[in-house]
């Protein structure tokens, strides 16, 4: 199988290779991980513009810091190691604040801003807030995959059949019957059912594309995947045709090999 490493080399290549690839690493980190990480700043008290700024710095902080330059494949998913690297900034940050405001200067801190000893003295609170990150990386992750989905049926010439293809998809509205499906997109019936069917385990290899960047060896894949259908599943209905289609599809890469 297949293994990238996008995400857990981007800051040590943003490292060695100067300012060009750092600028291409930060940019790949927003992509993937902004919305994450701005709501769990939010989480924390934080203003939304605040949330924004600090979630940008936090981005930086791990292009310019050496010490988090050289995370290791070996220390486990990139999830938990960027929220873990998250918590750390902000509670730096925020004594940093303090500091200043200490020594007299004029340094805006929201008065709501949960502070680390609370969140220690509440494992509770700490446990919802990581949980509502996972998510938010859930729904990244599909939203990522659904991306790099529709491209591939653009590159295929096939971009025209996609909109119809992705009522049949998580995110979308109740999907119309098949046959009215198929002669929007101009197949058969059979025909429908049949790309129908190939859309379905393309999407889960997508899926699987994006979870492989995320984790440490190839044998975390299913534990990762399995962990994302739980977070979805624990969400409101807002997420119900999301929790649909990984349970239907049943996203795996042993039952893709299979």
């Amino acid at each position: 199988m297949y293994f990238p490493s996008t995400h857990w080399t981007l800051l040590k290549q943003a490292a060695l290779n100067g300012q060009a690839e750092g600028d291409q690493a930060l940019e790949e980190l927003c992509r993937c991980y902004w919305v994450p990480l701005q709501r769990f700043v939010r989480s924390r008290g934080y203003s939304e513009a605040e949330a924004e700024d600090l979630t940008q710095e936090f981005l930086l902080h791990l292009i310019d810091r050496s010490a988090l330059l050289r995370p290791d494949r070996s220390r486990g998913k990139f999830r938990s190691f960027l929220v873990g690297a998250l918590i750390e900034f902000l509670s730096h940050e925020r004594e940093r604040r303090l500091a200043q405001k200490r020594g007299g200067q004029q340094f805006h801190l929201s008065t709501e801003v949960i502070g680390e000893s609370e969140l220690a003295n509440d494992p509770q609170a700490a446990e919802k807030q990581i949980a509502a990150f996972d998510r938010d990386w859930a729904r990244t992750i599909i939203r990522t995959a659904l991306k790099r989905l529709e491209r591939a049926y653009d590159e295929a010439g096939k971009a025209g059949l996609f909109p119809v293809l992705r009522e049949f998809l998580p995110g979308a509205n109740v999907p119309p019957p098949y046959p009215q499906a198929a002669a929007r997109a101009g197949m058969s019936l059979a025909a429908f059912n049949s790309e129908i069917h190939r859309l379905r385990q393309h999407f889960r290899d997508c899926i699987c594309a994006e979870v492989n960047s995320t984790v440490s060896a190839p044998h975390e894949v299913d534990e990762e995947i399995g962990h994302l259908y739980r977070v979805l599943l624990d969400r409101g209905t807002d997420l119900g045709a999301e929790n649909e289609s990984l349970n239907g599809s049943s996203v795996s890469t042993k039952q893709n090999d299979a």
